[in-house]
């Protein structure tokens, strides 16, 4: 099909395709319009409507010049791909200048590896007297006042619940307590 747009460089509508495809390239007149549609689909044929009409064409060139753009296309990405590739090469030397494995470099990662084990070895061990830290102290006494006043606006809410309960149903404080688990020293946290 590709071969009449080509040798006779010339526009067609599909009724004149459905004529000239059997005669010239022995295509059955039924799938000229799928074999038309698939070519539109690959972008190697052309289309236009013109009025009520759709005109088919494609020219030599155009696969030509379809396969140089790739062609360019596919050159830049290989000259892309090597810009970045010689660049993380001069990047990996300039890197790599100072970490030659030798004598001095051995002996310095040794001391740093010594000395991070030592400031582990120092921060269990201060660890082990952060109890007695005047600032985790007053951390603790100031979560500890906030905690008694959690627990103890909780209390007041447990009495005011027991107060409605015992005007709105008539039950005594010691039923209430027995219903729901109260125990008999239940009071306020001293602050």
């Amino acid at each position: 099909m590709l071969e009449i747009f080509h040798h006779s460089k010339d526009f067609y509508q599909l009724k004149e395709l459905e004529k000239i495809a059997p005669k010239v390239k022995g295509i059955t007149m039924q799938s000229v319009k799928e074999v038309i549609q698939s070519l539109l689909d690959d972008h190697l044929i052309d289309s236009e409507k013109i009025g009520t009409s759709i005109y088919f064409w494609s020219f030599p060139s155009k696969a030509n010049n379809a396969k140089k753009r790739k062609v360019h296309d596919l050159q830049n990405e290989i000259d892309d791909c090597s810009k970045k590739i010689k660049t993380t090469e001069e990047a990996i030397s300039v890197e790599s200048k100072g970490r030659e494995v030798g004598d001095e470099r051995t002996e310095i990662l040794s001391l740093l590896e010594m000395v991070q084990k030592q400031e582990d070895n120092l921060k269990r061990e201060l660890q082990k007297y952060r109890d007695s830290d005047p600032e985790y102290i007053a951390q603790l006494k100031t979560e500890i006042g906030d905690l008694k006043s959690a627990i103890n606006r909780w209390t007041e809410n447990i009495y005011i619940l027991k107060s409605y309960i015992k005007n709105t149903f008539q039950m005594e404080s010691n039923v209430i307590d027995q219903s729901f688990n109260i125990p008999q020293d239940f009071d306020f946290i001293d602050a």
